[in-house]
């Protein structure tokens, strides 16, 4: 987690590697729970950044990546709960679908100005649409939202006393390792919500697809634009 772009571009470009490594691990991935990266350790350490990587080979059930005591320390999920809104929007009924249309109630010349209008799920998350979530998360509501994070298991599931700002300020906090678990429960549709809703949410989350592969992605920036955590 970090807001280093070149770091990212950089973290990228060796992903085809870690696959590869997480490959070779998978006989004897049973035996571990955690397998330390020293490429990725090395790409964080280049950049001069601090930060934690986690991979998740779900078909072994291990973990491959850098800086095990930061990926089991909890951060604000930021605009990467947007997943987790979408999910339980959908689940309680707050949308009908991805497209339908919310309201936008923020200022008139937000941190991004491609914010400031109206425009459904599908096109918020793309543009990480801060005031329209904001909109989806108090027509769920407090209780729902309280209820539905305890379902999902989703870190310490706390909302707080703000039902539009709990991602964002806090007291909501989730780890890497908790991340990680979260999205692949979605990747394979075994999270305690209507298929309906995740197939809809893993359409949404789609960023890049190419013979035999799709990437589905979330980002979020605790604090932005000023100094933070990013995911």
């Amino acid at each position: 987690m970090h807001t280093h772009t070149g770091f990212r571009h950089s973290l990228v470009q060796r992903l085809g590697q870690l696959v590869l490594l997480g490959l070779w691990l998978v006989p004897a991935a049973h035996a571990v729970d955690w397998q330390e990266s020293p490429q990725i350790a090395a790409l964080f350490e280049g950049a001069g950044v601090t930060g934690t990587f986690v991979l998740h080979d779900v078909g072994a059930g291990s973990f491959i990546g850098h800086d095990r005591a930061r990926a089991e320390r909890r951060f604000s999920p930021a605009s990467t709960f947007k997943v987790a809104n979408s999910l339980i929007g959908l689940t309680v009924g707050a949308v009908s679908g991805v497209d339908d249309p919310l309201p936008y109630t923020g200022p008139p010349e937000p941190f991004i100005k491609a914010w400031a209008r109206d425009m459904g799920l599908r096109e918020a998350i793309a543009l990480s649409n801060v005031p329209i979530y904001q909109a989806l998360a108090r027509r769920i509501g407090p209780d729902r939202m309280r209820m539905q994070l305890a379902r999902l298991d989703y870190g310490n599931a706390e909302t707080g006393d703000a039902v539009d700002r709990f991602w964002l300020d806090g007291p909501l906090r989730i780890s890497a390792f908790e991340q990680a678990r979260f999205m692949a429960r979605l990747a394979q549709g075994t999270l305690p919500l209507p298929e309906t809703a995740q197939l809809a949410v893993r359409d949404i989350l789609r960023l890049e697809q190419r013979p035999g592969w799709s990437l589905y992605a979330k980002t979020g920036w605790e604090n932005a634009p000023g100094p933070g955590v990013g995911w």
